[in-house]
């Protein structure tokens, strides 16, 4: 087990939770009144306070909070001390303490270092904005700052390649992760459809394009997914399920590149059809037939469902702070089988963390007094 501080915002943070999730000791750093991670709505119970924002919840879930005032003089000592006792520190550019003194003591500290930058800035400049929005109109920021959580995945995968290092080596090492250059792996695809086809990727709402029928259609109760993979013998076998007359009319439509002329008019063609079923149906049916297909699921539809449940991801637990709530454990902990703990409170574990560094009750108190924590 490596102990990791987390002291990043929020790609930083999804890192560390899934560090977390593998039974590693996570201390989150907290500024005493709360950071901005803390501060990010929407918040839990609609009371917004440090303890209810629902990303502080999830991403500080399975960690120690450790509330300290790096503006301080006293807190510096304290916090390089912790640092000495660490594999991993997680950082969000600007750094308040250099780089330089954050090695200088602790070689066998594997530093990681994140450049973050405005969300919508970042999308707009790695290309991933110009792929996300209606066809002609303007384009639209992924929800639910996915953006970050997408980018603390390559964190976490920096981590643990340099714990490997770390394991064979017993050196420290500086990790950088740009979250621009993060971003600009998911727009491979884009550049590599035009660098060999001459094909511009742009965007189509909730028609897909990497397969000519694709995309989000509405039905009777919400919206799902479809994708019908070009192959010989499964345009038929669509039509077999669609049966409509204008579509079964033209055979031509059986050809990939005919279909991808007329991808729109094809798309069109399906709507009423799916109008008339729920997701439920289509969805079904659709992986009976061998169809590529899903549900579009709200946040209501996924916390009650019962494959979520059933795997172990959603488990009922008894919060300190909101009662009896179905949490998810994350991916990683789901897998192992550990059980997260609830995300601390502020400052929770100050008095665990100085004891195991070896602060009498009568330092901690001092440090209080000094704004140290």
């Amino acid at each position: 087990m490596y102990r990791v501080v987390d002291w990043g915002g929020l790609a930083g943070a999804y890192a560390a939770r899934l560090l977390a999730e593998a039974d590693h000791d996570v201390i989150r750093i907290d500024p005493p009144g709360g950071d901005l991670l803390r501060r990010t709505g929407p918040y839990l119970g609609d009371s917004p306070d440090v303890e209810r924002g629902a990303f502080h919840q999830f991403l500080n879930a399975g960690k120690r909070s450790f509330s300290l005032n790096l503006g301080s003089a006293s807190a510096r000592p304290v916090f390089m001390e912790l640092l000495q006792q660490t594999d991993v520190l997680v950082a969000t550019e600007p750094l308040s303490i250099s780089e330089e003194e954050l090695t200088a003591e602790t070689p066998n500290l594997i530093l990681v270092v994140i450049s973050e930058e405005a969300e919508v800035c970042t999308m707009a400049r790695s290309g991933l904005l110009s792929l996300t929005g209606q066809p002609n109109a303007r384009p639209v920021v992924l929800g639910g700052h996915m953006a970050y959580l997408a980018v603390g995945t390559y964190v976490v995968v920096g981590i643990v390649a340099a714990l490997r290092v770390l394991a064979q080596t017993g050196q420290g090492q500086v990790v950088r992760i740009s979250m621009r250059e993060c971003l600009e792996t998911f727009v491979e695809q884009a550049m590599v459809e035009y660098t060999f086809s001459g094909t511009k990727n742009e965007r189509r709402g909730n028609r897909g394009s990497i397969t000519a029928v694709s995309g989000a259609l509405p039905c009777k109760d919400g919206h799902w997914v479809i994708s019908q993979i070009n192959r010989p013998g499964r345009w038929e076998k669509f039509m077999e399920w669609v049966k409509d007359s204008e579509l079964l009319a033209d055979p031509s439509l059986a050809l990939d590149e005919n279909q991808r002329i007329q991808k729109d008019f094809i798309m069109d063609r399906i709507l009423p059809w799916a109008s008339k079923q729920t997701k439920s149906e289509l969805v079904e049916e659709g992986q009976r037939r061998h169809f590529p297909a899903s549900p579009v699921s709200t946040p209501l539809d996924l916390v009650q469902d019962p494959q979520l449940v059933a795997r172990g991801f959603l488990k009922e637990i008894d919060h300190p702070k909101l009662g009896r709530v179905m949490f998810p454990q994350g991916p990683v902990a789901t897998v192992r089988g550990q059980e997260m703990t609830p995300a601390p409170w502020l400052g929770q574990h100050n008095a665990d963390v100085l004891a195991e560094l070896g602060y009498s009750d009568e330092e901690h108190i001092t440090l209080v007094e000094v704004g140290a924590l």
